[in-house]
């Protein structure tokens, strides 16, 4: 029985010997063969067997340490051969219809990327004890843009700013919405509620509310810009993506003709509109720099609005409200 084992590791060697010095696109098939042309005697031997009843057949059997040298050696083949064949034919990406070489680095740098920030980037300019994430502020942005023109009290403003991310606590908001008017200070401890924590999602839920509404007031008032002949300029400046947008709104008196004017720097290629009282003016900048649009002020206390526009920052326009008044 062991001399039965000893030969059939010997073929076996000899068979793997064979496939490791075959070429990388050889038919196994073709390797098992020995040097007469003959099939090998493993393989000749389990086709024998497969006519032959289970009671009749009696397995051999093999002294450990024999059968994992052999397999380990073939396992070391198929490697091989599995690497050799890979280094000859690599695969293809999916888009690929041949192989190509990809440099390791673009040395051409591509221009006018922009961050998905846009108009959030001002998020850094508020002035709170806990920065908001992106998300809540872009929330808080596009509520306050849709009500900045709103007729509606302050007070009213920030709860419909905030409700839909508080939706059960009315109570609590209108309560907190309250302190937030009478408070002086932009700050969570000028409304008795010191923050502690360094992540709004750590917060207790009365510390997010506060911290929304304040939030919410910052970003009302600096959309807002009231200006009259004792307050003829105002200014106000908004960080983007693409950089600092800077906004100048003048209030121009000659005799019986009042003017609003407004000149405005952008970061980069934008436009520009000023409308209200039925009139409309706009101005386009193919590059970064100064833009200037005026228009009549036949109606005091009246809203205009103004759109600014920005080609790197692709989302909707930012608009602010003017209010000229006595």
């Amino acid at each position: 029985m062991n001399s039965d084992s000893e030969s059939l590791q010997r073929e076996l060697l000899a068979w793997l010997s064979a496939l490791d010095n075959a070429e990388a696109d050889e038919h196994i098939s073709d390797a098992c063969e020995d040097n007469y042309g003959e099939e090998n005697p493993l393989f000749s031997t389990a086709t024998s067997l497969s006519g032959v009843s289970e009671s009749e057949w009696t397995p051999q059997t093999f002294h450990l340490g024999e059968i994992p040298t052999v397999q380990n050696r073939f396992q070391a083949v198929l490697k091989r051969r599995l690497q050799t064949q890979i280094q000859n034919h690599p695969p293809l990406f999916p888009w690929e219809t041949q192989i190509r070489e990809y440099p390791e680095y673009d040395d051409q740098p591509t221009f006018g990327l922009v961050p998905a920030l846009g108009w959030a980037a001002q998020l850094s300019k508020l002035n709170l004890p806990v920065t908001l994430p992106e998300l809540v502020f872009q929330q808080l942005l596009s509520k306050c843009q849709a009500l900045v023109a709103s007729s509606l009290p302050l007070g009213a403003k920030l709860v419909q700013v905030v409700e839909n991310l508080f939706p059960n606590e009315p109570h609590a908001l209108n309560e907190l919405a309250g302190l937030v008017l009478r408070s002086p200070y932009r700050s969570a401890a000028s409304l008795n509620m010191p923050v502690v924590e360094n992540d709004y999602s750590d917060l207790q839920p009365r510390q997010q509310m506060a911290l929304s509404l304040l939030a919410a007031k910052q970003l009302l008032e600096n959309l807002t810009l009231f200006v009259s002949p004792s307050n003829p300029l105002v200014e106000r400046q908004w960080l983007t993506s693409a950089g600092v947008l800077s906004v100048k709104v003048q209030y121009e008196s000659q005799g019986t003709v009042t003017k609003l004017r407004v000149d405005a720097d952008l970061p980069s290629e934008g436009t520009l509109k000023l409308q209200g009282d039925g009139s409309q003016a706009m101005a386009q900048a193919s590059n970064p720099g100064s833009l200037t649009v005026e228009l009549c002020c036949t109606q005091l206390r009246q809203a205009y609005t103004l759109q600014v526009e920005l080609e790197d920052v692709d989302q909707q326009p930012l608009k602010f409200v003017i209010f000229p008044t006595m």
